[in-house]
């Protein structure tokens, strides 16, 4: 469970830096844009070129870049998977090996496949990591609020369903020092959570009931403070903060158009 210390999804970092001051529609949208371009990317030099940019929106926004790249390994697993799919099921092209147990030949194309599906998801945890690092979880909020607000006309509850994906954004931190909180609880009454996979799994299982217990407190919790409060949600509903456009945001909108379109060029 310790591997959950290094997910730092849903924690805002503070910081006077260029791309913290941007408008939060502006970082979630070029977010997106930056995804697309992934997809669109089938080179590793294509990968390569998006990575340097997101190494330095990294230190722009003066963020530490070992605690954006800690997000990469609760995902190992995820990343190896991929790679070892695309080995074992890829046919055709020049063969590097032969698994002889298994008779599955290992092509160079294969390989070349898995590694970088693999990169292009590291590198969109990545991105997930640099929005939640620079924008609170309120300015989230209110970004996908003014983002859903048309399809408000038509009768869906955009904003209840705003404040649910913000609450799990703002709980994971939450829950992850619940979670290594019980963890060293078991450990003080001796138990073990090292061995193989099998004993692992074992030993979780006296941690997920008590996690969930107090899942299911603290959003009880939640509930009767936001009644009490007499908290409705909905159009009448106002932000403390209006959100607006500056030049630096029609800047950035212009740069992540060019970089999606040349990446589109390049990969077509």
């Amino acid at each position: 469970m310790a591997f959950l210390q290094d997910i730092t999804l849903g924690q805002y970092y503070p910081a006077d830096s260029f791309v913290h001051r941007l408008d939060p529609r502006t970082k979630i949208m070029g977010i997106l844009a930056s995804m697309i371009a992934l997809i669109a990317a089938h080179t590793f030099w294509e990968l390569l070129i998006s990575f340097a940019l997101l190494l330095a929106v990294i230190i722009i926004s003066k963020l530490p870049p070992l605690l954006v790249l800690r997000n990469l390994k609760p995902f190992i697993w995820l990343f190896l998977i991929t790679l070892i799919f695309h080995i074992l099921l890829f046919s055709g092209g020049t063969i590097l090996a032969t698994v002889p147990l298994l008779k599955i030949h290992i092509y160079r194309e294969g390989l070349l496949n898995g590694l970088l599906y693999s990169v292009r998801l590291a590198e969109f945890v990545l991105l997930a990591a640099v929005l939640t690092l620079t924008t609170s979880p309120m300015e989230i909020t209110d970004a996908l609020d003014r983002f859903l607000s048309p399809f408000k006309r038509i009768g869906l509850p955009t904003h209840e369903f705003v404040l649910m994906i913000t609450l799990a954004l703002r709980f994971i931190p939450t829950l992850i020092t619940e979670a290594d909180r019980l963890r060293k609880a078991q450990l003080s009454r001796g138990a073990v959570f090292e061995g193989n996979l099998l004993q692992r799994l074992k030993s979780v299982i006296p941690l997920i009931v008590p996690l969930f217990i107090s899942v299911f407190k603290r959003a009880d919790d939640l509930a009767i403070a936001m009644d009490s409060r007499c908290y409705v949600g909905g159009r009448n509903r106002t932000s403390f903060k209006m959100l607006t456009f500056g030049y630096a945001d029609y800047a950035v909108f212009i740069g992540l158009m060019l970089y999606v379109l040349i990446f589109f060029i390049i990969g077509g």
